[in-house]
């Protein structure tokens, strides 16, 4: 059974949790490993160079998005192919254990599966949500 009283705040700790793990990513990518440096192992590892600055764009707004409670459930929804993504490329043939050398695919896909779960349950307290019937206005709900 769901606690009614909690449910929106474990939402809320999920979303705060999940919004900041993608900004760290994006901060990875931009401040250590530069944004030519992570264009230049995109293409290392098959990938279009290019598409290293549409993941990291999308890191950032989808970080700033889930922190924000703004269109939660489409935004963690959007934000699964760039670890199913980071998985195939990457982290799969490595192993299961994210310990093992380059990385394995428990943690991407743990996270990929806590977006699902956050897609589930939805905004949660403290979330900006569009005000009814003015467009473009958002109002925090708790």
């Amino acid at each position: 059974m769901i606690d009614t009283r909690t449910a929106p705040y474990a939402a809320l700790l999920l979303r705060l949790t999940l919004g900041g793990l993608f900004l760290v990513h994006a901060a990875l990518k931009l401040f250590v490993f530069t944004p030519a440096g992570t264009a230049a192992f995109f293409g290392s590892v098959g990938l279009p160079p290019a598409l290293a600055y549409v993941t990291m764009t999308v890191e950032v707004l989808g970080g700033l998005a889930l922190i924000l409670g703004v269109w939660t459930r489409v935004v963690a929804i959007l934000l699964i192919p760039i670890l199913l993504g980071a998985i195939f490329s990457v982290h799969g043939a490595a192993g299961f254990f994210f310990n093992n050398p380059n990385g394995g695919w428990e943690y991407p896909a743990f996270w990929a599966v806590a977006l699902l779960v956050q897609a589930l349950l939805g905004d949660g307290a403290y979330a900006l949500r569009p005000i009814s019937g003015r467009s473009g206005e958002l109002a925090l709900a708790r």
